[in-house]
Formats: C-alpha cells, sequence, structure tokens
C-alpha cells in the first residue's frame, strides 16, 4: 500500500508541475508515468495477500470485521484491508512452578485449596488450536491477545471451581484421574463458546504440603516393610513344613525298616554275601557264627 501511496503523490506532482516551477514543468511526462506506474503496481500488490501454512487471515474494513475468512495461499483482497493472521495449528500453554518453564516469567504455578483445606500447587499444559470459521468472532470480541483472555483465565478458574471437591491426597493419588476428566470436560465447553478448541488436558504435577507428603512417606514405607516381613514370614513356613516332611519321610524309612526285616532275613543275606566272598579266587578265611548263642563256628577257606 506504501508503494500505491508514493505513486499518487508522485502523479499528483506531474500533473501540477507547471505549478511548482519551469524545471518541473519539463519533467511532466516523466512524472505522470512514473506516478501512475507506481500506484497501479502498489495496487496490484495490495490486493494479493499471502497467507502462510497453519494460519488464516482475517479481514478488517474501515474498523469492521469482514467474515470472509482467508486460508493458507493467495488471496485477491481490497487493498484496503488490513490483514490479521491467526495461526490454527495446535498450540500450548503451560503454567509451572519451574522458573522460565512456561509463557509466564517466574512461578506461575496454580495454587488451589483442597476439600480439606490444604494449599495444592498443580503445573498444568493446555493443548488447543483456534478453530478457523470463529477468527472473525475472536478478533471483534476477544482480540489477538485470547490466549492471556481466555486460556489463561479460564484454565486456572476452572482448576480452581473444581478443586474444592477433593481431598489433597485424592487430588495426588487416587482421583488424580477423574479430576483431570472433570476439569477437561469444564474447560472444553467454556473453550467451544469462545472459538477455541481444546485438544488435552496435562496435569504435569501436583504438589502437597510438606506436612502431608512426610505423612505419605512414612506411610508407603511401613507398607513397604509389612509386604517385607510378610515374604520372610512365609518364607520361614516353607522351610518348617519342608523339615515336617523330611522328617516324616524319615520316620517311615525307620517304620518300614524296622517292620519288613527280620533276623532270619538279614542271616540269609549275610550267608549270601560271605558265600559270593568265599568263591572269589582270592585267598581268605571266613569265620562265620560266633558264641553267645550266635549258632556253632563255620570256617571257609579256599581249599
Amino acid at each position: 500500500m506504501t508503494l500505491a501511496i508514493f505513486g499518487f503523490i508522485l502523479l499528483m506532482v506531474g500533473l501540477n508541475a507547471a505549478r511548482f516551477s519551469e524545471r518541473l514543468a519539463g519533467l511532466r511526462g516523466g512524472l505522470i508515468f512514473l506516478g501512475t506506474a507506481l500506484l497501479l503496481l502498489g495496487v496490484a500488490v495490495s490486493t494479493v495477500v499471502q497467507i502462510g501454512v497453519g494460519q488464516v487471515g482475517v479481514q478488517t474494513l474501515f474498523g469492521q470485521v469482514q467474515p470472509r475468512v482467508l486460508g493458507p495461499g493467495l488471496s485477491i483482497v481490497n487493498p484496503l484491508v488490513d490483514i490479521t493472521r491467526f495461526d490454527t495449528r495446535t498450540q500450548n500453554y503451560t503454567m509451572s512452578a519451574t522458573h522460565n518453564e512456561g509463557q509466564q516469567t517466574g512461578d506461575d504455578a496454580i495454587r488451589v485449596l483442597s476439600a480439606d483445606g490444604l494449599e495444592v500447587v498443580i503445573d498444568l499444559t493446555v493443548l488447543y488450536h483456534v478453530v478457523p470459521s470463529q477468527t472473525p468472532r475472536i478478533l471483534s470480541t476477544i482480540g489477538e491477545d485470547y490466549q492471556d483472555k481466555i486460556v489463561r483465565s479460564i484454565s486456572r478458574t476452572r482448576i480452581r471451581d473444581n478443586a474444592v471437591y477433593y481431598d489433597a491426597v485424592a487430588l495426588y493419588s487416587t482421583r488424580r484421574e477423574e479430576f483431570q476428566t472433570r476439569i477437561l470436560a469444564a474447560i472444553e465447553k467454556d473453550f467451544n463458546t469462545s472459538g477455541l478448541k481444546l485438544d488435552q488436558l496435562l496435569i504435569r504435577n501436583i504438589q502437597l504440603p510438606q506436612s502431608v507428603k512426610a505423612s505419605i512417606e512414612s506411610k508407603i514405607s511401613a507398607e513397604q516393610d509389612a509386604q517385607k516381613m510378610q515374604f520372610v514370614l512365609q518364607k520361614e513356613k516353607q522351610e518348617a513344613e519342608r523339615k515336617r516332611v523330611e522328617a516324616q519321610g524319615i520316620a517311615d524309612y525307620q517304620r518300614i525298616v524296622n517292620t519288613e526285616l527280620s533276623d532270619r532275613l538279614l542271616q540269609y543275606e549275610s550267608i549270601k554275601a560271605n558265600q559270593a566272598i568265599a568263591t572269589s579266587p582270592n585267598a581268605k578265611v571266613i569265620i562265620m557264627g560266633g558264641g553267645r548263642g550266635n549258632g556253632p563256628q563255620l570256617l571257609l577257606g579256599d581249599k
């Protein structure tokens, strides 16, 4: 548009050159030609607008937002309009207690009061995108700073509104997923009415008061000790059962030996063993039997 204005000025100077000086009057034709060319070129350039990938353009003419949305690529527009570009790709807005991790410098975490009156610190990331067809309404009713006015303010408000229904420990552990689902539904509804689409809500961290955190850690440690002791007792019971089975086996063996073996059987087996020794080629002398009522003594040899 600047080029067209400069060309228009040159054209006006050329048309009125005779009024300024004789020297300009001699350049009148050249000024008119150059001014006309720049004016036409400027107008032509101003009517073509390029919108980048993942963007849409919203036109404003004399303060009035136009309903036509310009998509990516080249578009022909009124050279007098102003173009405001909106990013329609997925964006994220992070609120964190860690410095320089989110959009705001410093500690930007959300501090809420739980149902039991404790302060809980929540780190949150909001993933969302602008609905292309709603960008004229966003520009006219909210403006280009929709991140601060909508994304930030609504997310923080809805989290505080819903955290009061949960105890601090429940938020940290058992009902964390339920809490995330609940605030996602609430924020999504508000975003839809503002021309935004909520893609995902990520609770990155929940920090409990130090006293509550110490109590939880102590409880977990006690539960781990109890599980360890239960394992030891179970192992001792298994060892006692093993020893009982072993002792029963020994007792059964002794009972079988005492009931099944007799003196005659033992004597017979002894004679068989001695006979096998006596018939071996080695020289030997075997004395069987003895005193004290064990029968007569027998002398066996190889000769």
